[in-house]
């Protein structure tokens, strides 16, 4: 696919993307980009070829079908007839809704057009743009992104026993004896049970102090992607002091869990005291059983306002009850970068995985590390 090509082939994707949210559906960056990916396999010109390729990629629910088709059939219209060149990179697209809770009075409702502002170079450089260089939609837009990403996390060996078929396992006379009574106190098989397994408590811990402003707003919607996107799952910030966000993180809706948690935390963008925040989590949470057996994510960039010898301290109680702890700093990325300051250099002995966390490329690589066994 020739530049020209492509570049015809995002004008139309992003297009089409902006006309469905529009309409009200929910069409994901990474959707977009299959899209394009998708067109540079057929002709932007074959209608069919087009609607197929948008069905294929943009739409995951059934019930979205009708809507997609009334919007696929105005949108192709009117790029039909505009005079437009393909190279144009403003689009005006005006979309007529067919139903009655969206449209309310018909004889009134008047229908203005939406024009599309398309940044292609803004697209393509997304996943491994900065936060920090990012805008406030840049950021809306990253979290459908961090919703898709896969933080398992390995399982450990439960308490609760469970059925199996495996031989060598612990004999389930309850089961044996209870299937017995179908067949006159016959035992035909014998049954088995097993130690079963659970996911492991995931702890994050984020850094919301002034240094790490640009990366903090971005982080925490990393948080609430891992908290609705798996179990046990227990999120924190700190600053001057600690705070949990767990429960206002568990809204599923990402601008109204967002929204309470920056109304939980008093002390955003202020100083840091890594030492004394991780003391009042071991003490508190982490040791008397939060942290037994977790992965804990440390998001920080080290600086720190108390005494290292505290933060030392607290980091090997930590490494002992955890089954791993990672550290994430933002400005691990920079070129000649080296853990000079005073909080990260006492953390570092005590760390399992030391790791970027500045770009959606860096949260994939971190939610790797997360499920590595």
């Amino acid at each position: 696919m020739t530049l020209t090509q492509r570049s015809s082939a995002e004008h139309m994707a992003v297009s089409f993307a902006r006309v469905l949210r529009g309409a009200g559906l929910s069409v994901p960056l990474d959707s977009v980009l299959t899209f394009v990916s998708a067109l540079g396999l057929t002709s932007i010109t074959d209608r069919d070829a087009v609607y197929w390729a948008a069905r294929a990629t943009l739409i995951r629910r059934p019930e979205d079908q009708p809507l997609f088709d009334r919007a696929f059939t105005v949108f192709w219209e009117q790029r039909s007839s505009t005079t437009e060149p393909e190279e144009s990179t403003t689009e005006s697209v005006t979309l007529l809704v067919d139903d009655d809770d969206l449209a309310g009075d018909a004889d009134s409702t008047e229908h203005q057009g939406e024009t599309v502002h398309l940044r292609f170079s803004a697209i393509e450089t997304l996943r491994d743009k900065d936060f920090a260089a990012y805008n406030a939609a840049e950021l809306a837009e990253s979290t459908h992104l961090m919703q898709r990403l896969h933080v398992m996390g390995p399982r450990r060996s439960s308490l609760r026993l469970v059925s199996t078929r495996r031989r060598g396992a612990r004999h389930d006379m309850r089961a044996t004896v209870r299937e017995a009574l179908a067949t006159s106190g016959e035992p035909l098989h014998l049954r088995h049970r097993t130690h079963g397994a659970r996911q492991r408590r995931l702890v994050v811990l984020l850094d919301i102090s002034g240094s790490m402003e640009p990366y903090s707003r971005a982080m925490l919607r990393f948080m609430h992607a891992a908290l609705v996107g798996r179990q046990r799952v227990e999120a924190f910030t700190f600053g001057t002091r600690l705070t949990r966000l767990t429960k206002e993180l568990a809204q599923r809706d990402p601008d109204r869990a967002l929204s309470r948690a920056s109304a939980q935390v008093p002390d955003w963008s202020g100083g840091t005291r890594l030492g004394e925040s991780l003391r009042t989590f071991n003490d508190t949470w982490g040791v008397r059983g939060m942290a037994r057996g977790a992965i804990v994510v440390i998001v920080s960039d080290g600086w720190d306002r108390g005494d290292p010898r505290i933060l030392a301290e607290q980091m090997s109680r930590l490494s002992r009850v955890a089954f791993r702890t990672v550290w994430v700093n933002p400005l691990k990325v920079t070129p000649g970068y080296a853990p000079l300051a005073r909080g990260m250099a006492a953390a570092l002995p005590y760390v399992d995985d030391f790791v970027e966390g500045h770009s959606l490329a860096a949260l994939e690589r971190l939610a790797d590390v997360i499920s590595a066994d």
